[in-house]
């Protein structure tokens, strides 16, 4: 909750590009809230924000 949503892109490997498909939203939106910390970012946006940031994602991927 502390870290900017920047760090957090990072430590996940992500691009701004990438993390925007994932969220289904503009890349220049996430941009916009690249440099907030994760707490000061609105709540509809916050909520989907964290399970990507955590890496709950990469649970769901089938491997062989």
């Amino acid at each position: 909750m502390k870290k900017t949503v920047q760090e957090l892109r990072k430590n996940q490997c992500l691009t701004a590009k990438e993390l925007a498909q994932q969220l289904k939203l503009d890349t220049i939106e996430i941009l916009k809230i690249d440099d907030l910390k994760l707490k000061d970012v609105p709540e509809p946006l916050k909520s989907k924000l964290i399970p990507i940031l955590r890496g709950d994602y990469m649970d769901k991927i089938p491997w062989l």
